[in-house]
């Protein structure tokens, strides 16, 4: 059997659209072309019944390297941690002070596009520095 080499990361929200666009800006991610036969998404939408315009968006990796990210809609909010959350490789190779200010750089950027920080974790014995946070819609993610 093959093994499977794409993988697409899947986000529940509210608000589809204004989450994926929060994920473009951090990932450097870019939206799809609209529909063929639509010039635009907006277009898209309303051809849809109301309950289905804005059940989903998506954005992708322009390189095609890195996962496609989905983004649907559900009637619930997050209520406990997530299981599985994004490391955003922000300060590989980086070590100390130098990943810190990187880190933190990153995090200031990210706190301008409505992001929080949650918690900054100063290196150890055994780990770097890496800082905990919440997207648009309260999905954690770290920076590492």
């Amino acid at each position: 059997m093959a093994s499977i080499k794409k993988v697409q990361i899947t986000f529940d929200c509210a608000d589809p659209e204004r989450v994926a666009r929060f994920w473009c800006e951090v990932l450097g991610y870019v939206v799809p072309p609209a529909p063929e036969g639509f010039a635009s998404w907006d277009e898209y939408n309303e051809s849809l019944p109301p309950e289905k315009r804005g059940a989903w968006f998506a954005c992708s990796d322009p390189t095609g390297e890195g996962p496609r990210l989905f983004f649907q809609r559900v009637p619930e909010g997050k209520v406990v941690k997530n299981r599985v959350h994004l490391d955003v490789r922000v300060g590989t190779g980086l070590v100390g002070e130098e990943r810190l200010a990187t880190l933190q750089a990153e995090c200031d950027r990210l706190v301008a596009l409505g992001a929080v920080c949650d918690r900054v974790l100063l290196a150890d014995d055994e780990n770097e520095s890496c800082i905990g946070m919440r997207d648009i819609e309260g999905n954690e993610f770290c920076l590492d």
